[in-house]
């Protein structure tokens, strides 16, 4: 239900009603944005999983009738837990001759460095994986034409095997598509479901294991997005919705739901996406402009480098060990650490927690919704953290510590000779210690120094865990948003509209065809413009960003080359000179060398257009003038801490003062999260309502 909090006028936005939907493996949460008046709401529901589509329109319904409303931007995790927790669809693939072991030969890396030990299986089985005779090469040339009857057979061998997607990869298709659209096509005359697609569609690029694990993990998608989205357009229409909905790419773009059935693989982190650019804006207003982003939700702990105020974006990444997607995208390391990990003793006697989730239904074994495992939420709660008379959410009118208590007892304590207190506490160190694992991998492990960094835990779990996230890895502070259970929907609605496109050209530099690559560069421009434009929602310009991936011949790996031009007058105006100079910069800030008398090679084009959005004004967030310390105090109750009962303070959060200045022990509650500042911490707000703590000067 919504919290019904109206909380200021952001300046300069344009006219309209928009609203902003994260959906999560546990909560569904949102941000109302009237742009008529400039003022919003925020709700949070529980995400009813399995059927996502009642607490999405549960959470709309809050702000009023739903077909009143102009836009709706939605970002997701579904793809990303079905990634994780390995819940995708039963995929076929039908492959070049000779190549249907690229899955699992991957980059001849491994799950283990040392030893023999550690396995992987790919998401596409090896009985499910068939050859047809067909050749590209590399240039283009077709040597050896598909056979569509031979494709038709293979399709409905997979089919009675029971796939339910298909994915279609040949080698070298990128260099020319026609083998594959033709087995395509051959493909849909047979197969039961429109869920297939081939390599090219999806990633035009060289290099067989990306574009053939990309393509593999899209299909594995398709029937899960597809079947989830189909019920959000159900559920819209059934309402009389005729606005516009858009879904967030992980890229922080939008694509229309027709798009993301066919493309499910470019909603990865699309939840995760949208809570970096809004954490980022936040942060960046606040004065720290280097931050570690940490959403923590109920499946899922997401984490993302934000330097000097810009979020990175990489060209792939690896959900999990061997699950690469190479599709642009926020550079977010996702780990299987959410509120509903369970918690358990493995036959070696370690306690793990996660990345088996309980999500929201049943969720945690304190909801009382059948669930006998514990989860970290139930470990919280047993410390004290989680305040079980008023649980986030609105739709639990209580949680259940006894059964929490119970479960901890039989599945942890029990097995490790542990009191039940000892275990609940070693069940959240175990769980820091994976959350700082993860950002040591984003700082540390790619030379940034964390003292220079501050984190913004964010989700409805991210801020009960600042103070591991401060002390375990070294950050120098933390900031809390206004809202951290619904940063992801802010995001949603503040983000910029961004289309990304990419194409493998494979051109020397020396003696370039400066016009025809010109002529390239403006048509992927025009159809990305084209995409930013169609997306209907207000932006004040629309930028045009020009990228190489490069390297010098011989080379194998490239690097990412910004071009410093843009269209104008049906041009870009570039030039071999300008492509050499903009290299050798790339180049050197990357190696701190070059490679004098060595050729440079380009091989892929890439070009993004970028809608920016109205200036959203942060500061509305701040809470009103006539707060108070005093009135936010609520009391306190005793909260477990490094093997001890501590009474600690208790305060509204929404209700603490600009200035505001609390020391730790402490609990700031709010409808949407929860902020826990430990005994050694202390904690203040600033001018935008953020709570920023840091290690106590006492």
């Amino acid at each position: 239900m919504s919290n019904g909090i109206s909380t200021g006028v952001a300046k300069g936005a344009p006219k309209g009603a928009i609203v902003g939907v994260d959906v999560g493996g546990t909560f569904t949460d949102l941000f109302h944005y009237d742009e008529a008046r400039g003022s919003f709401r925020t709700a949070k529901v529980p995400s009813n999983r399995g059927d996502e589509a009642v607490g999405f329109l549960a959470g709309l319904q809050s702000f009023g009738p739903v077909a009143e409303l102009g836009s709706i931007v939605h970002g997701t995790t579904v793809g990303t837990n079905a990634l994780l927790e390995r819940k995708g669809a039963k995929v076929g693939l039908i492959t070049t001759a000779g190549f249907r072991d690229v899955l699992e030969m991957r980059r001849r890396d491994r799950r283990q460095t040392w030893g023999l030990w550690g396995d992987f299986v790919p998401v596409v089985d090896r009985d499910l994986r068939l050859e047809v005779a067909e050749r590209t090469l590399a240039d283009g040339t077709i040597r050896a034409a598909v056979d569509p009857e031979e494709v038709r057979a293979a399709a409905r061998r997979l089919a009675g095997m029971g796939a339910e997607a298909l994915a279609i990869v040949f080698i070298n298709a990128y260099a020319n598509p026609a083998n594959e659209l033709a087995a395509l096509e051959a493909a849909r005359e047979v197969w039961p479901n429109a869920n297939l697609e081939c390599s090219s569609r999806i990633l035009p690029e060289i290099r067989e294991f990306e574009r053939t694990s990309t393509t593999a993990l899209n299909a594995y998608l398709q029937p899960v997005v597809g079947s989830y989205l189909a019920k959000l357009d159900n559920a819209l229409a059934g309402e009389g919705f005729g606005g516009r909905f858009h879904i967030v790419q992980s890229n922080g773009g939008v694509m229309s739901t027709d798009t993301a059935r066919r493309l499910p693989v470019r909603t990865a982190l699309s939840g995760p996406a949208a809570g970096v650019i809004a954490a980022a804006a936040i942060a960046k207003a606040a004065g720290f402009p280097n931050v570690i982003t940490g959403d923590l939700g109920g499946t899922s702990f997401d984490v993302s480098l934000v330097v000097e105020g810009q979020t990175m974006l990489a060209a792939q990444t690896t959900i999990d060990f061997g699950l690469v997607v190479r599709t642009p995208m926020i550079e977010i390391t996702t780990i299987g650490a959410g509120g509903g990990s369970i918690a358990g003793v493995d036959p070696g006697g370690m306690l793990q927690v996660g990345p088996e989730s309980a999500g929201s239904r049943p969720g945690p074994v304190c909801y009382g919704q059948g669930n006998t495992r514990p989860t970290l939420t139930d470990a919280n709660v047993l410390l004290g953290r989680i305040n079980a008379e008023r649980p986030i959410g609105g739709k639990l009118a209580r949680l259940d510590v006894d059964a929490a208590r119970t479960a901890i007892a039989t599945h942890v304590a029990e097995p490790l000779g542990l009191d039940v207190m000892a275990a609940a506490e070693a069940v959240v160190r175990i769980a820091n210690s994976k959350m700082a694992g993860a950002i040591r991998l984003v700082s540390i492990e790619r030379g940034h120094d964390p003292a220079k960094f501050a984190a913004v835990p964010f989700g409805g779990g991210g801020a009960l865990h600042v103070g591991a996230l401060i002390k375990e890895v070294g950050l120098k502070a933390a900031l809390v948003p206004r809202f951290p259970g619904v940063t992801s929907a802010l995001g949603c609605v503040i983000a910029d509209i961004r289309h990304d496109q990419v194409q493998t050209v494979n051109l020397p530099l020396a003696g370039i065809d400066a016009a025809s690559l010109d002529r390239r560069m403006v048509e992927e421009a025009t159809a990305a413009r084209a995409v930013v434009e169609s997306a209907g929602l207000s932006v004040e310009r629309i930028d045009l960003v020009f990228e190489l991936d490069m390297h010098y011949i011989g080379q194998t790996h490239t690097v990412a080359v910004p071009l410093p031009v843009s269209v104008a007058n049906g041009t870009t105006g570039v030039d071999e000179a300008t492509i050499r100079a903009a290299f050798e910069r790339a180049y050197q800030a990357s190696f701190s060398r070059l490679l004098p008398g060595v050729g440079a090679k380009i091989v892929n084009l890439r070009t993004a257009a970028i809608g920016r959005r109205p200036h959203f004004d942060l500061a509305a967030l701040a809470p009103a003038a006539e707060t108070t310390v005093e009135g936010a105090y609520a009391g306190s109750r005793p909260v477990w801490f490094d093997g001890a009962w501590h009474d600690t303070a208790v305060y509204n959060r929404l209700d603490l003062p600009v200035g505001a200045h609390i020391q730790g022990p402490a609990i700031l509650e709010q409808p949407d999260a929860t902020t826990v500042i430990d005994p050694d911490l202390s904690a203040r707000v600033d001018g935008y309502g953020n709570v920023i703590v840091e290690r106590s000067a006492r």
